[in-house]
């Protein structure tokens, strides 16, 4: 992974011209080593990039690539010691797709059901909030499984100090994260009290370890003016969701805090000691963007925040190339794995940063190998007098084909148009339920009821707009063409007026 590092991120900036070029430090980092763009989200904004690159290949080379969504791939399909493809269901049809296969399916941080990994390997943080959607069940380990992969580090699941609650929800057992970057930048962790309590930017078991002993919450996460300047799409994004509380000056940062003005006063006063002399009670080592400003106006974001079930680091047992292996570390041929759902990657706890690395690293490497493989497997060598001839690879299917997968494809969802029928804001406000979802996006009324838990980041990101208009918290996050892309079918009419907005 440290290897690939580097020309992974300049892969990633030659080849889909993504600004990296802010490098931070986060909690656990020595040096400052993880790099993101000025806005947005660094995950999404590489994971679209991929997307929409794969998106050009497929429309242009589709031989090389054929994109089929909507599907699940319930079985590994294995001829002897090797894997050979996939059985998939699509509209209640099972289909196959023949060659190598690689596993990118995640983690199990919201697996459930009966045979759930948690309840299997940690059911001691069954009762923590989770950040990971519904998707996270394990399915590619559990596949991997059945035809004998090993598991590695099953029993390190990572609990992240920062959960965001939500003041409407407290309750709810699925949690935004906020992004580490927000203590990279200089956030402190303030307890009920108001008090510092921990190094803010200690790794993230020490730090959600040290939440569980000091026992004193709930717990703050506060940013100062610099450090909310600095990261100011995130706030922006965070205060649109209500996860987050902008106040403009300190004595109503103690009121959003419920303690005395002169508690916040004296940490403030403390902290810009310790930053001034680099001797913190806590053992902090790095400060940024202080003095911290309580005699005069200042802008700070206050968000309440929970540890939080986030990460796996356990998972398939795979070889510096990808390569899926047996509990005796037998490759197994034809099968790889990238991403969370490989195990042995992290250790005992990943530090922030090292996801997205693990994620590219080992998604090439994953590629490079597959290919290998498949040409080592299917190319025939015959020698002649003038040296070696190749005979390409022959590589079947029964799946899809053109006309079933026309409804997934996303040239017909391009070509959806949507219903002429137009709505009041008043209209959209009655559609506020999980059962009866509806909200406005760029003056277009959707209808998002059945999609909720297949959006990609879970149901309560769009459940926090039920009856609404997202089209601000929407357009900070996803460019204009998502919805024609990918849920067409979401869109039932117009917003009445719209073309005023």
């Amino acid at each position: 992974m440290v290897g690939e590092s580097a020309p992974a991120i300049e892969w990633l900036i030659k080849e889909f011209g993504l600004d990296l070029s802010l490098v931070s430090r986060l909690g656990g980092h020595t040096f400052p080593r993880t790099h993101r763009g000025g806005e947005r989200f660094p995950g999404m904004t590489i994971t679209y990039a991929l997307m929409e690159k794969l998106e050009q290949i497929s429309e242009k080379t589709p031989e090389r690539a054929k994109i089929i969504v909507k599907s699940r791939v319930t079985e590994l399909i294995k001829e002897g010691d090797e894997i050979v493809g996939v059985k998939f269901t699509n509209n209640g049809k099972e289909y196959s797709e023949y060659g190598a296969v690689i596993l990118a399916t995640g983690g199990y941080c919201a697996d459930y059901g009966e045979d759930s990994l948690l309840k299997k390997y940690r059911p001691d943080v069954l009762n923590f909030p989770t950040t990971n959607g519904p998707h996270a069940t394990g399915d590619g380990l559990k596949m991997g499984v059945k035809i004998g992969a090993g598991l590695v580090d099953m029993e390190q699941v990572q609990i992240h100090p920062t959960g965001l609650v939500h003041p409407d929800e407290p309750d709810n057992q699925t949690k935004f994260l906020a992004a580490e970057a927000l203590r990279g930048v200089g956030g402190l962790m303030l307890d009920k009290n108001g008090k510092r309590f921990v190094n803010e930017l200690g790794r993230r078991d020490f730090v959600s370890g040290e939440m569980m002993r000091h026992n004193q919450g709930p717990y703050y996460l506060v940013l100062n003016g610099k450090a909310s300047k600095e990261i100011e799409w995130h706030c922006a994004h965070y205060v649109g969701r209500k996860l987050m509380t902008k106040v403009t000056n300190a004595k109503d940062l103690a009121k959003v805090m419920k303690v005395p003005f002169d508690t916040i006063k004296q940490q403030f006063d403390e902290y810009n000691k310790v930053c001034e002399t680099k001797k913190c009670p806590f053992g902090k080592q790095f400060f940024h963007n202080f003095p911290w400003i309580h005699d005069k106006d200042e802008v700070f974001h206050v968000a309440v925040i929970t540890p939080v079930r986030h990460y796996v680091m356990g998972g398939i047992n795979v070889n510096g190339d990808s390569q899926v292996r047996t509990p005796e570390n037998k490759v197994i041929p034809g099968l790889f794995a990238t991403g969370e759902v490989m195990g042995g990657t992290h250790g005992k706890n990943r530090l922030g940063g090292s996801s997205l690395l693990d994620c590219v690293a080992f998604g090439r490497v994953s590629g490079r190998s597959a290919t290998r493989h498949l040409l080592l497997r299917h190319t025939q060598l015959n020698s002649t007098k003038d040296g070696v001839q190749v005979v390409g690879p022959q590589v079947k299917t029964t799946g899809l084909t053109k006309a079933e997968a026309a409804e997934n494809d996303f040239a017909a969802a391009k070509a959806a148009t949507p219903a002429a029928k137009e709505y009041t804001l008043e209209d959209v406000a009655k559609h506020n339920k999980p059962t009866d979802c509806w909200m406005v996006v760029n003056g277009e009324v959707l209808d998002v009821t059945k999609f909720l838990d297949e959006h990609p980041g879970g149901r309560e990101a769009l459940l926090l707009f039920a009856g609404r208009n997202a089209t601000e918290e929407f357009n900070m996050l996803h460019k204009p063409d998502v919805i024609a892309k990918f849920a067409p079918e979401v869109v039932i009419g117009k917003l009445k007026g719209a073309a005023k907005l």
